[in-house]
């Protein structure tokens, strides 16, 4: 047996996971990853014998999807409002247990010598396999495999078969098969991300049962009242047994005894089902229980075991991604479906916890993860299901209404965290205080409305809860004059930042749910005007109080301050975290460092503002998302497993496809390599959802209105190509993407639209577009167009020599690429005078007026080498040329030069926040041109400049050598060596873009 840090390595296999040794320090880990669920029971896995491993290293569990106990929140100093009670998912009864004995010998792998193990998860068949073969202390081998599932098709059965082989002996082999009620939950180890404080027994016995081979146990528990049964019925097969029973306080046993021969095979088929209710009316239990028992014993193991591959075989059918060139990851990605489908609530009743079934982590709690991962992940792969996550929400209103209320607030306000409904934070800043939960509701209502035909839903559970949220945020938030609408006194998803005034993320959600909320109301009065009525009666909405959502979101304010979107009103204005002297052991930051510490600084524990850009990258520009990306992201520990996925979106959009692709391997194996170190405590729901939005809405860059998709498909360079399906408006798509070019194909259905790179295009059976083609060429102008250096450099001399400045030659070469203003304050610091606004205004008027002067003398001749062959070469070939300079006298310049005609746009430096190395002049230009920036190369002479490309999303074209311009992905002497040819081939090699600063 092995005792090592490192972990067993799982084999890189397409459809399975396994494990060849026994390593008990990670058998925790393992207890999750080999966990079997049926979204709504779910077994961890526990070795049937037993476990008897080093203490704390196993955490037998057995969890029914909303089955919690109740206690008071214990505070120290309580305030108003504050949530009163925790819940807790809580461990039922362990019906995993098959004991083994041969004569008088109990089967464990801790005594004895265990020769052979092997532990697999088969994910197309739904089942997973533990096979041991062992030496007794007395030399009796055997050969034992024990498979297991968790029902499918029957949410409240599990199956569970033991197969016994004995090798060299003849004897008496005993099969003990038994239900213990006596069981506990996870105590808390201090980690806020682990168990609950609960210990010792929470469930009540209330009555056993056994008559022959079937045996049962009812349980309650103290405080919610909760009733439970757990029953169970066996088939033995392989030859004659004594049976016997035993019971004793909790737990009842039955003992399958024979007579074997050495090389005989025998098994024990165990059916397990479980039912809880809120109602005590234990007799419904046990009937139904039986029942289920009855039917499972008729059908056999096998029976199930076809049904679940076939229930599989339809939901590969639309989950899969198929990955060419690593293995790693396409078994990763998978696994992470495989447990999303396992896992999740289906009854509208239920939701996704935090940790699935699999764990205790987070006490069983369902967060807005559903909403913002989970959700959005079953949309396009079972609708069905993502529909009766929103029929949970609808059907926990009640209790959102009466929170809202208990706050002195109308509508309603959705619970944090939560089981029943209510709400169970008990630190209300990293908790209650994320209103966006709200918002986090009415967006998963708004995509589920866009991708689903359901009028029903859409007119009205779904407005239902779109008129209470919105209710809430127009009375939580306020009209701040010179502001506009305000949502102050707030945490946003950057749970390391609390308690703030116009939370970015916050406040863009909220806007659109208000236009979205009052589209809805306007479409209903026009197409359903009795229903709407109807509704406006019953909800007392008015026609004002529609309006005044309107000029809610028409009036909602965002911080902005010299081009950059602030998290909120102040975090600019902190100080940064200092990240150099934070040790590694310090992460995350929540468990070493106090929260009046973190607060005050400005670092994130996970997406914010970036998550913004994803759910609503139309409400921002793209230079806006580009600059806050690079400057969020370097604040940003990712010690949420939430952030990764979304960082990986957001860059894929933005073509940093180098950390597109670092985030996403992190999400898609975060499970597996357990890189946070807690998948003991179970899996992480809404990174395994993450992994799979990464490659639609990411690499494929799919969006979806109400009668379109739209992909804007890229690949990494370490794949050969990539493929999806999915589900949208009872159709199923079929979508495959190489390097050159991306296949859509109709599944079922009938035809769609589709957006590709902005092209719209009518998919009816199969269509396939080209992906790396070359749309546009973005020039700078000095050093690359003309050489007007010498110029500015004339212009700067004469007023550094005016103002008793030193400035020559080489101190110019730092102004290459920096703008007027930028530049000026560069040769100032060179003298020994302040200066004031006004007097550097006047300043660089003054070199400008002197530059234009200058400009006079500029003659077509001044064109560089092969620039006017290159220009004219580009437009016969149809590829379009823009200018992209921090010269605000560019169009004069190529005016004077006689090429104006040669091109289709001229960014406007003027009208651009920020220079170079600021994104948005090359951003600005693509757009001007109206090609997309991923289909655009932007060619200059100047580091600032190839960083802006770069940060434009763009391959940069550098005019200089590897030298001079180290950064730029090719080099050329001169324009001159450049063709559109030589273009279009750099453009299709997709160099990776590596951000700097």
């Amino acid at each position: 047996m092995k005792h090592s840090s490192a972990g067993p390595i799982y084999a890189y296999e397409p459809w399975t996971i396994t494990e060849h040794t026994l390593d008990t320090d990670q058998n925790l880990r393992d207890e999750t990853i080999f966990a079997v669920a049926n979204g709504y029971i779910g077994m961890r896995a526990n070795f049937e014998e037993g476990y008897y491993g080093p203490l704390g290293t196993s955490l037998r569990g057995t969890y029914i999807n909303g089955f919690y106990e109740s206690a008071p929140i214990v505070y120290g100093e309580e305030t108003y409002g504050s949530a009163h009670d925790r819940e807790t998912m809580l461990n039922v009864a362990d019906a995993q247990i098959i004991r083994i004995w041969l004569e008088d010998e109990p089967v464990h792998m801790f005594q004895g010598t265990l020769f052979a193990y092997w532990r697999q998860l088969d994910m197309r068949k739904g089942t997973v396999t533990r096979t041991i073969q062992w030496r007794s202390l007395e030399g009796r081998e055997v050969e034992i495999t024990f498979e297991r599932m968790a029902s499918l098709d029957d949410p409240h059965l599990l199956l569970l078969r033991c197969t016994v082989k004995p090798m060299n002996f003849d004897g008496k082999i005993r099969f003990e098969s038994e239900i213990d009620g006596n069981v506990v939950n996870q105590s808390s180890s201090g980690d806020p991300r682990s168990g609950s404080s609960f210990s010792g027994p929470v469930l009540t016995t209330l009555e056993m049962r056994e008559n022959k081979t079937y045996m049962g146990i009812a349980q309650r528990t103290r405080v919610t009242g909760f009733h439970v049964t757990c029953a169970a019925e066996h088939k033995f097969s392989g030859g004659d047994y004594e049976l016997e029973t035993d019971s004793s306080s909790g737990r009842v046993e039955k003992r399958f005894t024979v007579s074997a021969q050495a090389g005989e095979q025998f098994t024990l088929e165990k059916y397990v089902v479980y039912h809880a209710s809120e109602e005590p009316n234990i007799g419904d239990l046990w009937k139904e229980g039986i029942r289920q028992l009855d039917e499972a014993w008729e059908r056999g193991y096998e029976s199930y075991a076809i049904v679940q591959e076939g229930i599989l075989d339809e939901f590969w059918m639309s989950a899969d991604i198929a990955i060419e060139g690593d293995e790693a990851l396409q078994q990763g990605l998978r696994f992470s479906a495989y447990h999303m489908f396992q896992s999740v609530g289906r009854d509208g009743r239920t939701n996704m916890a935090a940790k699935g079934l699999t764990g205790e982590g987070y006490e069983g709690h369902y967060f807005w993860d559903t909403e913002m991962y989970v959700l959005p992940f079953f949309l396009y792969t079972e609708p069905e299901i993502a529909r009766k996550l929103l029929d949970y929400r609808h059907y926990i209103l009640p209790e959102a209404r009466e929170w809202a209320a208990k706050l002195n607030f109308k509508g309603a306000l959705f619970p944090w965290r939560t089981i029943s409904g209510k709400e169970t934070s008990a630190y209300f800043p990293a908790g209650t205080a994320q209103i966006h939960i709200n918002a986090d509701i009415a967006h998963a209502i708004k995509i589920y409305n866009e991708a689903v035909d359901d009028p029903d839903y859409k007119y009205g559970d779904g407005l239902e809860i779109l008129i209470e949220t919105s209710r809430f945020f127009a009375d939580y938030g306020s009209f701040i004059p010179g502001r506009g609408f305000c949502i102050n006194g707030v945490t946003g998803p950057d749970e390391y930042t609390a308690l703030v005034n116009n939370n970015a993320y916050t406040n863009v959600m909220v806007q659109d749910q208000f236009e979205y909320t009052v589209k809805l109301m306007e479409e209903m009065k026009d197409m359903h005007e009795g229903r709407c009525e109807e509704l406006c009666d019953r909800l007392q909405v008015s026609d004002a109080e529609i309006g005044s959502w309107r000029k809610m979101a028409e009036e909602m304010f965002i911080y902005r301050e010299q081009g950059m979107i602030g998290q909120d009103d102040t975090f600019l204005h902190k100080a940064p975290w200092n990240f150099a002297d934070t040790p590694k052991d310090k992460y995350p930051l929540l468990l070493h460092y106090h929260p009046m510490d973190i607060y005050r600084h400005q670092v994130l524990k996970q997406a914010d503002l970036v998550l913004a850009f994803h759910l609503h990258p139309d409400r921002f520009t793209r230079a806006e998302k580009a600059r806050a990306y690079i400057y969020y992201e370097g604040l940003t520990t990712h010690d949420s497993s939430l952030s990764a996925c979304v960082h990986s979106m957001v860059a894929s959009e933005l073509g940093y496809l180098d950390q597109a692709y670092e985030f996403f391997m992190e999400t898609a194996r975060l499970d597996l390599d357990d890189t946070h170190g807690n998948v003991k405590d179970g899996i992480h729901a809404a990174a395994m959802a993450g992994s799979r939005l990464a490659i639609l809405n990411g690499f494929a860059g799919m969006k979806q209105d109400e009668d379109k998709l739209s992909f804007r498909p890229v690949i990494p360079d370490q794949w050969e190509r990539y493929a999806f399906s999915l589900k949208w408006k009872g159709r199923r798509l079929h979508i495959n993407i190489s390097a050159d070019s991306t296949t859509y194909r109709v599944l079922e259905g009938d035809p769609v639209k589709i957006e590709h790179f902005g092209v719209e295009a009518e998919l009816e059976e199969e269509l396939t577009l080209p992906n790396r083609i070359l749309g546009g060429v973005l020039f700078d102008l000095d050093g690359v167009i003309t050489d007007t250096a010498e110029l500015h450099y004339q212009a700067w001399k004469e007023l550094a020599d005016e103002l008793n400045i030193p400035f020559d030659r080489e101190y110019n070469e730092k102004l290459k690429g920096v703008d007027r203003m930028a530049s000026l304050k560069l040769i100032l610091k060179n003298g020994d005078r302040e200066f004031s606004q006004d007097e550097l205004v006047k300043l660089a008027d003054q070199k400008n007026e002197r530059y234009k002067e200058l400009l006079e003398t500029l003659t077509p001749d001044a064109l560089l080498p092969g620039v006017r062959k290159l220009l004219k070469a580009l437009r016969r070939d149809g590829i379009l040329v823009a200018l992209a300079s921090a010269s605000r006298n560019a169009p004069t310049v190529l005016d004077r030069l006689g090429v104006t005609d040669l091109f289709d746009y001229v960014a406007d430096a003027g009208a651009v926040a920020l220079q170079k190395p600021d994104a948005e002049i090359f951003l600005n230009a693509a757009e001007g041109l109206g090609v997309h920036p991923l289909r655009c190369i932007g060619i200059e002479d100047a580091e600032a400049g190839v960083l802006a490309i770069h940060r434009a999303g763009m391959p940069a074209v550098g005019i200089g050598t590897e030298e001079t311009l180290p950064d730029a992905d090719h080099h050329v002497a001169t324009p001159a060596d450049l063709t559109p040819a030589l273009l279009r081939e750099w453009m299709e090699e997709f160099p990776k873009r590596e951000l700097k600063g």
